[in-house]
């Protein structure tokens, strides 16, 4: 056994080293200095997450490696240390976070560097990483909430980075309720699995439950997992818990992509294919987990087709992304889900980071109608962005085609009616991608002419990490090539020790070309249909259909109306009477009441000694009359 995987707690430990200088010296440090060590914070992560990934992958390593550091919770026989757990699966999402969170972090020093807040912003940004190197390392279910909501409170300052704009805090806000949300779902589930298993820790739960699983009722397994599905909802951002993605491009670009590519969103993918032995006991979750990403995938898609902000567009997409990770976790392909949760990293941030570059470049400017032709002048953006666009359409041979495809294949072993609504998300994909691509960068500029005058490359900084990405979303598919490609698919493989796929239908090699075929030539007539769309460039007003997709099928108004008002009603009648009239009512009551009797005690106390010598010999009396008449 080698010795990083004794090293893990240093792979944390970095990025809140990070956040502890900056955070503290935030009012002296200089901004270059602060870029340099939040990002060298997380580069140093990254060094220490390659050494664990190849002495994961080394035939010496079988057994899954738990760190303890100390006893976190000890009483009676509840034993619950912050411990970490190091195998196929905490390694590769350290790999993913670490490396593209570094790429973010290099982009973000030269994109953040005007401004006045950098060095706050780096050690949110640290925060961040730090949170959720701990939810993915935890070795039980306590560490990984611990870092569950570390990634919600940092989701918060981060969105609501620019806090002087009343909308930027609303979105945070946002954020953090919906989150919450969800977290009381994933609470209840952990208290569920503790009630019922006496532990938190993976090992001990899992094998607890691989050896009596069939024989626990099946209300209690498929309550745990609604309950933690409903955690996933929030942080992934499915219905109906899926509204405060798209506010939260209110944050800084980087931000966007920190969030949407690599880490947040990923979390409630992450968690349920930890929990895969649990979910495979339950197929009704399972379905719900199907039906719901589905539904996600769909919805979403519809939206991002009548999406006019480059970041909106994108956002949706993350949604609609999303969806098809959870689709591929509802039929049981939980090694198809991440292996698409890793390709996603790459040519989303890829996306995000090259959006921020087209911003930058038009001084502020989101619009896509008031875009256009910027090809000529920002050539690396332009082509790297293409590649985005590409993998995430399914183009064939880039990344998303083969995590694209292993999704849509299984959907089609399970059910075919899953893959042909599948196969209708990516068509839709690949549209409003390709809708997005061309407005931005092809055709005439239809900004102002100061905007012409100041169009620009961005530099290398910001450059670099896209061309690193692009090359990734290129090639990161070749990891998991389909089995009608290679007998040997090498992200399974991997993933084997830790993570096994439930109830997998092997299908014929014609029935997987045909359905590579169906999907890869629908996307690429969408890809079509989307150039003829956006030739014209013209922009009439939505009607029907196109008006209701603009605004996002009113769900935030219709949530407005049967939640958010009625709460807000019900909160001003229960300050008005049961606030105002009531508590203070009976508070103030009692000092008025006190008070009053204070008063006309005090007109007792006269002065006049007849008075007193009265009132002595009427006491007198009173009690002679009392120990007479009671007193036996």
């Amino acid at each position: 056994m080698g010795n990083f995987s004794q090293l893990v707690y240093l792979v944390p430990l970095f990025p809140l080293i990070g956040f502890l200088i900056n955070g503290l010296l935030w009012n002296k440090m200089p901004k270059s200095l602060a870029g340099i060590i939040g990002s060298a914070a997380i580069l140093a992560s990254f060094c220490v997450s390659m050494g664990i990934f190849f002495e994961v992958k080394s035939a010496s390593f079988h057994e899954p490696v738990i760190v303890n550091l100390f006893d976190f919770i000890q009483s009676g026989k509840l034993h619950i240390p912050l411990a970490f757990q190091v195998d196929q699966l905490s390694s590769l999402f350290l790999l993913i976070i670490t490396g593209v969170g570094f790429l973010i972090h290099v982009y973000s020093a030269s994109y953040m560097s005007h401004d006045e807040g950098m060095v706050k912003y780096f050690a949110y940004l640290n925060l961040f990483v730090f949170s959720m190197l701990l939810l993915i390392l935890g070795a039980n279910y306590l560490v990984m909430f611990i870092g569950w909501e570390g990634v919600g409170l940092c989701s918060y300052l981060l969105i609501g980075f620019w806090f002087k704009k009343r909308e930027y805090t609303n979105a945070a806000k946002k954020a953090f309720v919906m989150n919450r949300i969800g977290d009381l779902g994933f609470l209840v589930g952990m208290l569920l699995v503790l009630y019922n298993f006496g532990t938190l820790s993976y090992k001990e739960f899992f094998t607890t439950l691989s050896a009596t699983g069939a024989s626990m009722p099946p209300a209690t397994i498929t309550a745990i997992t609604i309950c933690f599905f409903i955690g996933a909802t929030g942080k992934s951002a499915q219905i109906p818990l899926y509204t405060w993605l798209p506010d939260a491009m209110a944050g800084p670009t980087p931000v966007s992509a920190l969030i949407h590519a690599a880490t947040m969103v990923t979390a409630g993918i992450y968690m349920i294919a930890r929990s895969h032995v649990l979910y495979s006991l339950a197929p009704f979750t399972l379905n719900i987990v199907a039906i719901v990403g589905l539904a996600t995938a769909l919805l979403a898609a519809s939206i991002a087709i009548r999406q006019n902000d480059i970041k909106k567009v994108l956002a949706y997409s993350t949604v609609s992304q999303l969806g098809f990770m959870f689709l591929a976790l509802g039929v049981g392909a939980y090694t198809t889900a991440v292996f698409h949760v890793m390709t996603h990293a790459f040519f989303k941030a890829l996306m995000f980071l090259g959006s921020g570059s087209v911003i930058h470049a038009m001084g502020g400017e989101q619009d896509i109608r008031k875009m256009g032709g910027l090809g000529k002048k920002m050539k690396i953006t332009s082509v790297t962005f293409l590649i985005g666009c590409l993998a995430i359409s399914g183009f064939p041979l880039l990344s998303g085609f083969f995590s694209k495809d292993a999704i849509l294949t299984a959907a089609f072993a399970h059910n075919p009616v899953l893959f042909g609504l599948g196969v209708l998300a990516a068509m839709m994909t690949a549209f409003y991608m390709f809708r997005l691509y061309f407005l931005t960068f092809t055709g005439t500029f239809r900004g102002t002419h100061d905007q012409e005058h100041h169009l620009h490359e961005s530099p290398i900084a910001m450059t670099g990490p896209l061309m690193i990405l692009a090359i990734l979303s290129i090639i990161g598919g070749y990891v998991g090539l389909p089995e009608v490609m290679s007998e040997h698919n090498l992200f399974n493989e991997y993933l084997a020790p830790v993570v096994k796929n439930f109830g997998e239908h092997h299908l014929s090699a014609a029935t997987e070309w045909m359905l590579m075929g169906i999907s890869t030539g629908a996307s690429l007539i969408m890809i079509g249909f989307a150039y003829s769309a956006t030739k014209s460039a013209a922009f009439p007003e939505s009607t029907g259909i196109a008006k209701v997709l603009e605004n996002k099928w009113y769900v935030d108004e219709l949530y407005d109306t049967i939640i958010v008002r009625p709460i807000e009603a019900l909160s001003g009648v229960l300050d008005r009477f049961v606030e105002k009239m009531g508590i203070d009512g009976i508070v103030n009551g009692v000092g008025k009441t006190v008070k009053w009797g204070g008063d006309r005690l005090r007109m007792l106390q006269t002065g006049q000694v007849g008075f007193y010598i009265f009132i002595m010999v009427i006491g007198m009396l009173a009690l002679f009359t009392l120990s007479f008449f009671w007193i036996k």
